[in-house]
């Protein structure tokens, strides 16, 4: 009976663990995500512009640097296909470092056809 039991919570508990992985918790309407540090660094962005009209869709967004010191600042964009599933494999995440008060534009190119959605996440 003790065994039964035991198989069971050790089944619902490997059940629960392969159902969990890694995202950023975001609304389908948010195609920019940024860290509450890079806001405090003095950092803005414009939401990711999306291109499908190559062969291979690309995005790009500004990052605006409003101190009077450089910021170097981590990004990464994550594609999303037509029914709004994310397309791996995921790009490599990038550095950029933006200048005092000036900024820099960041670019993006999807590996695959049919990305449909673009996702910005910028962290420090």
């Amino acid at each position: 009976m003790t065994r039964g039991r035991c198989a069971v919570l050790l089944t619902g508990l490997l059940l629960a663990g392969c159902g969990s992985h890694p995202e950023i918790p975001v609304s389908d309407k948010q195609p920019l995500v940024m860290e509450s540090s890079v806001l405090a660094a003095g950092i803005s962005a414009q939401e990711p512009e999306l291109n499908t009209g190559e062969i291979q869709p690309s995005a790009s967004s500004r990052l605006y640097n409003e101190r009077s010191e450089p910021v170097t600042v981590h990004y990464r964009f994550f594609w999303y296909d037509a029914r709004g599933l994310e397309m791996h494999p995921l790009e490599a995440a990038r550095s950029v470092t933006i200048p005092a008060k000036s900024s820099v534009t960041v670019y993006g190119s999807a590996n695959f056809l049919g990305a449909h959605k673009v996702r910005l996440y910028l962290y420090l």
